[in-house]
Order: structure tokens, then sequence, then C-alpha cells
């Protein structure tokens, strides 16, 4: 009988995820002008702590043809003719990576979490994303969902498999709600759908769990289970 629905129990998987920030006892080392000016550039834009201020909308039509198209300079000259903030053109820098431009087109809020629609415009497929921001300014990107040793393990994801071997996840996810969690945290669901092709019908859910504490700092992610239909 052919699934369409994979119903996923919950487990006892959990993905802690953590930073660490080293010092270094060494002194400072000469540099020039130059130097010393981009290195505190880089370092601003590595702590930029994300807000509404990085959410830029506007015209990439310059971008689309001739030399300078969809490359990284050319978004960035768009995006500062276009009015966008210092804040929203360095997101823009983080985000764009191995030559794949991105910038953020929207924010809100949900339970105290920041959600940012990202945008990839020159994308043949999946042309938005979205990155949950803890309280610490963390960024989470729930589009990155993939069938791992870990996740292959659940049995539900095995007997998912055992019937659409080649069945896959495919972003974006969707957003499918919150729950309050024991202390004050709370868990934000995200959906992302199954498929064994692009153009195929969806032969299920993976569900993923992105837990916070009660300070809004990210904790882990979970698989939890998927409604029955």
């Amino acid at each position: 009988m052919r699934r369409s629905r994979c119903l996923l129990p919950a487990v006892g998987l959990l993905l802690i995820t953590t930073a660490c920030q080293g010092g270094s006892s060494e002194p400072p080392r000469a540099t020039t002008p130059g130097a010393a000016t981009g290195t505190a550039r880089m370092a601003a834009d590595s702590a930029l702590r994300w807000s509404p201020a990085v959410v830029w909308s506007g015209d990439l039509n310059s971008c689309r043809q001739g030399e300078a198209a969809a490359t990284r300079d050319c978004l960035t000259k768009a995006m500062q003719a276009g009015g966008a903030s210092a804040d929203a053109v360095t997101a823009a820098g983080q985000l764009s990576s191995a030559g794949e431009l991105a910038y953020v087109t929207a924010w809100h809020e949900q339970d105290g979490i920041g959600v940012a629609t990202v945008a990839y415009p020159f994308r043949a497929n999946t042309n938005e994303g979205t990155r949950l921001i803890d309280a610490g300014g963390k960024r989470i990107d729930v589009d990155t969902v993939q069938l791992d040793d870990t996740l292959r393990a659940d049995p539900g994801v095995q007997a998912l498999l055992n019937a659409h071997p080649q069945a896959t996840p495919f972003a974006p996810a969707q957003a499918a709600g919150g729950t309050p969690l024991e202390g004050g945290g709370v868990r934000l669901v995200y959906r992302t759908p199954l498929r064994e092709c692009h153009a195929c019908a969806d032969v299920g859910q993976l569900q993923i769990g992105y837990d916070f504490d009660a300070t809004r700092h990210f904790v882990g992610q979970h698989v939890v289970p998927t409604p029955a239909p």
C-alpha cells in the first residue's frame, strides 16, 4: 500500500548546537591603516545582531544582465542605491557565499524569537528561506534539514524510506506553529516536505521542533510527530 503521509513518532533525538568563541593572548600585530580598517569592518560585520533593520525590499533588475550580473558587488550597490540600511547590506553579505546571493526581505517575531525571511533572487528553484534568530543573535537555518544517519535511524523515517527509497527533504520548510515548554521555553515547529523529485508529489513530511529556553536562547532541535491526516 502506498503511504501518502509519514507519521513520525516522537523520538529522543536531540541535536544540541553550541558555538564557542576563543580569544587570543597574543599581542596585537602591527598593521597598516587600511588593514586595520578592514579588520575592524570584518569584526563589526560578524558581530551584527539581526533585527528589523536588516530588511530590504528593492529593485535588482540592474543585476540581471551585463558583466556585473548576479555578483555580490552588484547586489551591494543595488541595495545601497535602493536605500538599504547598513545592517541590511551587512546581513546580505553574511548570507551571500559561494557565488549565491541572498538578502532579508521580511522580519517578524514569534514568541520572542526573531523570524527572518530570506530571498535568493537568482536561484532557479526555492527562492525563499527562513532563519530563526535567538536572544543571543544566533541564526538557525530551518531549510538545511538532511536525512543524515541519525534521522535515518528513526523508525518512522525508515518506514518511509522503505516505501520511497528516493525520498528526500525539499525546502522551503513551512511554519507549523509553536508550543510552550516547561520552564518558560518555547518550541517553534517547521515542516519540510519529502519527495522523490522536485516536481513529484509529497510522500511525507519531516517535522522539526526548534527549542528555545526561557531567555529565548536556542538549546536544540527534535524530530516531532506529524499530525495524522
